[in-house]
C-alpha cells in the first residue's frame, strides 16, 4: 500500500519509523531485531535511509597509499525488500541526488518496482567528500529534479527512450524543515522550494526533527497559507545523551529548547529519561492537536521509542 493511502485510510493515530542500514561489514541481524520489535505495534510503514559513497585513504603494508571509495552503509534496497516481503510491512527507501546519476537512480527504481515496493522518499542528501565522474551521464541536482524523474517514470518516461516502456507508479515523499533548511536564506524561500517539489509530484512530506512543537505548528500554518495541501508528518527523535546536545544542533541545524537544555544540565546522569519524557510530551501534544501521523527517527533507540508508543496506546 502507498503511504498516502495509509494516511487517508487511518482511523486511529499511526506511528511510522525510520531506520538506518548497518555499517559496512556488519550483518543485518540487528536491523531485523529492531523490525521484530516494531512489528508488534503494526507500523503502517518503515523508512530505510540511504547513503552516498565517500572517499578515504588506506595505507598498505608496503607504505603505499590508495584512495578508496565506499558506501559506509550499503544495503538500503535489500533491507527494504527483506522487511516488506518477510514482515509484510510497507517500506520507504530513501533516494538521494548526491552521489548517484540519473541512470543509477532509474536502476534502483526498477529494482524497487520488481520487489513490489511502491514508496520512495526523494531527498538531495548531504555533501560528500567524493565527486563522481559522470562522463556524459546525467544527475539530479535538487530534490525537485529527483521527484521529477520519479514522476516521469509514472508516465513510462525513462532516461533513455524505450519502446513500449511500462510505467512505475511510486508514491513520492519529500523532506520539510520547520526551522528551514540551513542553506535557505529564510523560511519563506525554503517553503517556495518545497512548493517546487510538490509541483514536480511529491504527495506528502516528513519534517526534519524538532524539539519544540511550536516550530511544527507554525510551519504547517505557513505551508497551508502558501497553498501546500499535502500531508505534513512530524519527525521526532529522542535526545539520549549529553553529547547530542552539541551534535544534533551541529548536524541537523535545529534548536534545543531552553527548558530541555536546562533540565539535562541540571541532571546529566538522567538524560535518557529526560529525553524520553520530553518526546512523549511532544507526542501527546501533537495528538491532542489532531496530528494523527507521527514519524520516529529510531537510530539505535527502538526500545525507548516503543515504550513511548506503548504509553500513548
Amino acid at each position: 500500500m502507498k503511504v498516502i493511502e495509509h494516511i487517508h485510510n487511518a482511523k486511529n493515530p499511526s506511528f511510522s519509523y525510520e531506520i538506518t542500514p548497518p555499517l559496512r561489514g556488519k550483518t543485518v541481524r540487528d536491523i531485523l531485531d529492531i523490525v521484530e520489535k516494531i512489528k508488534k505495534y503494526n507500523p503502517p510503514w518503515i523508512d530505510v535511509t540511504s547513503h552516498s559513497a565517500e572517499a578515504h585513504y588506506e595505507e598498505s603494508h608496503d607504505g603505499s597509499v590508495r584512495r578508496v571509495v565506499r558506501k559506509k552503509r550499503p544495503g538500503t534496497i535489500s533491507i527494504c525488500g527483506i522487511i516488506q516481503n518477510r514482515f509484510n510491512i510497507d517500506t520507504v527507501p530513501h533516494l538521494l541526488c548526491r552521489g548517484f546519476t540519473k541512470e543509477e537512480t532509474e536502476d534502483a527504481l526498477i529494482e524497487l518496482n520488481y520487489l513490489g515496493i511502491e514508496n520512495v522518499l526523494a531527498i538531495r542528501g548531504d555533501e560528500t567528500n567524493y565527486k563522481k565522474s559522470i562522463h556524459g551521464r546525467k544527475e539530479n541536482y535538487y530534490a525537485s529534479d529527483l521527484v521529477g524523474q520519479i514522476s516521469d517514470l509514472k508516465k513510462g518516461i525513462y532516461v533513455e527512450e524505450l519502446l513500449n516502456a511500462e510505467p512505475m507508479n511510486f508514491c513520492i515523499g519529500v523532506a520539510g524543515y520547520p526551522e528551514k533548511h540551513f542553506e535557505a536564506p529564510n523560511l519563506k524561500t525554503d517553503i517556495d522550494f518545497l512548493k517546487g517539489k510538490i509541483k514536480a509530484g511529491a504527495e506528502y512530506l516528513v519534517t526534519q526533527m524538532f524539539f519544540d512543537n511550536n516550530h511544527y505548528y507554525q510551519y504547517v500554518e505557513d505551508c497551508r497559507k502558501s497553498g501546500i495541501t499535502v500531508p505534513i508528518i512530524p519527525g521526532l527523535k529522542l535526545l539520549s545523551s549529553t553529547a547530542q546536545m552539541k551534535s544534533i544542533p551541529k548536524n541537523f541545524y535545529v534548536d534545543l529548547p531552553n527548558e530541555l537544555v536546562d533540565e539535562v544540565n541540571e541532571s546529566p546522569e538522567n538524560v535518557k529519561e529526560i529525553g524520553q519524557n520530553w518526546c512523549q510530551k511532544q507526542c501527546e501534544d501533537l495528538l491532542n492537536n489532531k496530528v494523527n501521523n507521527l514519524h520516529f527517527y529510531v537510530m539505535n533507540h527502538a526500545d525507548s521509542i516503543l515504550q513511548i508508543v506503548e504509553n500513548l496506546n
